[in-house]
């Protein structure tokens, strides 16, 4: 969920009549939940407890793609190309056409995705230590990248012509990775409210966008009373009948998919249809006893959050501390959807941050733009590149590792919450990853001559820890090391065998 002060709209948020009239209908006519041991009541959702495959995993990469990424302008393109004044809508009108003649129907025909290769890009995901993937499902732009019983508006009939969902599935499979789906569609209905505006200036003053065409009202939806307002309660309908649209098409994506992880751009929609569909999901996920899948949500916006029945989400940002329970950062190298002329993070900057997120019991989901095609461009190529050659010496002070005491130590400590992402750190910042009786000091920047650890100085707080041997990562040599009254300080070789960061493993008696 990205909000800020310049994608302010006018206007007010309700429910209609109609639409609350809906709503009592609706609720009666609510589908059956599959059999198991949940029901759609908070106290019965806290039972829920996070599998172990999602704590081993560490890693997932995001292919956050679709139609949006065929402009090349980045994040938000299907909503700002009705906004003048807008970069988007200038690119729009300038390359395009204008919006109440060639609207975001018109780009759908331009993702093609002829370069989209599944197998090849699940191959180089799992070679960068990725243990699961995750598929865009639908964003805010209403249009679903899987064989979709509900919505005209989909992949498999539309634009690539082909289930994305489905592809990327099997390819997860084949590599035996994890596989997630992400939807977005719950703010759909009140984000895309631009759509139905005009411009308010000549040569097209007053004529209506293609959004406001009856035609297209499928893909558009054709409320005109609950535009997003930078609100949080903006961000979810109060629409009845869109409430139960949207629990049709994710009842359709996670029967149809059975994903292990589902991820929600927000809070859990739409309260009691909500908890009906995240009942639904875990009793479809559950394996004797125990549920063997992931909802992941945001304590952010409008909808509803606990971490008792969900794993919490923080986009691009962190938590400052070990949190007690699992949970994920979602990131991207760029922006959401590939943009010309980008910023780019680098793999010392996704190291970090991995190394960070996972001393702090999380993983880290990270979106690798694709373009338009499916294919990668150089940034990405080499950043997948770079973490898989770290990840081959590196691997094992992340996957199926837990935190220690301490999360780590050194002068940079981050923010906590969203759209806090930092990934400057500096010489002495270490994070702290455990297996058993080996404790693993990742350094967040390459080290010089020795490491010191000040954890695991002699009598330090009053603890007992002797190590009993140290290796570094990737070095077959041995390595000169002593506990001082300054911690423990490692003497490293003049070559280092990672570039960005190096893990020291020293065994704790």
């Amino acid at each position: 969920m990205k909000i800020s002060k310049r994608e302010m709209l006018g206007g007010v948020v309700g429910t209609t009549v109609a639409a609350a009239g809906a709503g009592r209908a609706v609720a009666q006519a609510m589908p059956a939940i599959a059999p198991g041991p949940f029901q759609p009541t908070t106290t019965s959702l806290s039972a829920y407890d996070t599998p172990a495959w999602f704590r081993d995993a560490k890693f997932g990469i995001w292919a956050h793609w679709g139609p949006q990424a065929v402009p090349g302008q980045g994040d938000w393109y299907a909503r700002f190309m009705y906004t003048p004044g807008h970069p988007h809508y200038d690119h729009h009108v300038k390359t395009y056409g204008h919006p109440s003649e060639k609207g975001y129907k018109d780009i759908i025909p331009l993702w093609t995705a002829d370069k989209f290769d599944p197998e090849a890009l699940v191959a180089r995901y799992r070679a960068a230590g990725a243990r699961y993937i995750v598929s865009m499902g639908v964003h805010h732009d209403n249009f679903d990248l899987w064989r979709s019983r509900h919505h005209r508006w989909n992949a498999t009939v539309m634009g690539p012509k082909r289930d994305i969902v489905g592809e990327l599935q099997a390819a997860a499979k084949r590599h035996g990775l994890r596989f997630g789906v992400s939807e977005h569609l719950g703010a759909s209905y009140t984000w895309w409210y631009p759509n139905h505006l005009y411009d308010q200036f000549w040569p097209k003053l007053g004529v209506s966008y293609d959004g406001a065409d009856p035609r297209y009202a499928d893909l558009y939806h054709d409320n005109r009373d609950e535009p997003f307002i930078n609100t949080p309660a903006s961000w979810y309908t109060r629409n009845a009948a869109y409430q139960a649209h949207w629990l049709k098409r994710i009842r359709d994506l996670i029967d149809s998919y059975k994903p292990d992880l589902l991820y929600s751009d927000g809070g859990l929609p739409f309260g009691d249809i909500g908890r009906q569909m995240l009942a639904h999901y875990y009793n479809g996920g559950s394996k004797r006893g125990t549920v063997d899948v992931v909802y992941t949500c945001k304590n952010l916006g409008s909808g509803e959050f606990s971490d008792a029945w969900s794993t919490q989400d923080v986009e691009r940002g962190a938590l400052t501390g070990i949190n007690p329970k699992p949970w994920q950062t979602d990131t991207s190298n760029g922006d959401w959807f590939y943009k010309q002329d980008d910023t780019y993070k680098t793999a010392a900057q996704v190291i970090a941050t991995l190394a960070d997120v996972v001393s702090k019991n999380g993983n880290l989901l990270l979106n690798v733009v694709l373009l338009g095609d499916g294919s990668l461009p150089p940034q990405s190529e080499q950043l997948l590149d770079d973490l898989a050659a770290w990840m081959t010496v590196n691997g094992e002070a992340i996957h199926g590792t837990r935190p220690w005491t301490r999360f780590g130590e050194g002068p940079t400590q981050g923010t906590e919450g969203a759209f806090s992402e930092k990934a400057d750190y500096v010489d002495g910042d270490i994070r702290f990853t455990t297996r058993g009786k080996t404790l693993y000091a990742i350094t967040l920047t390459e080290p010089k001559t020795r490491l010191v650890v000040t954890a695991l100085r002699s009598g330090a707080d009053g603890r007992s820890d002797t190590v009993r041997a140290v290796r570094l990562l990737g070095h077959k040599g041995a390595l000169s090391y002593r506990q001082t009254a300054e911690g423990l300080v490692v003497d490293l070789p003049a070559t280092l065998p990672s570039r960005h960061a190096s893990v020291v493993a020293m065994t704790l008696a």
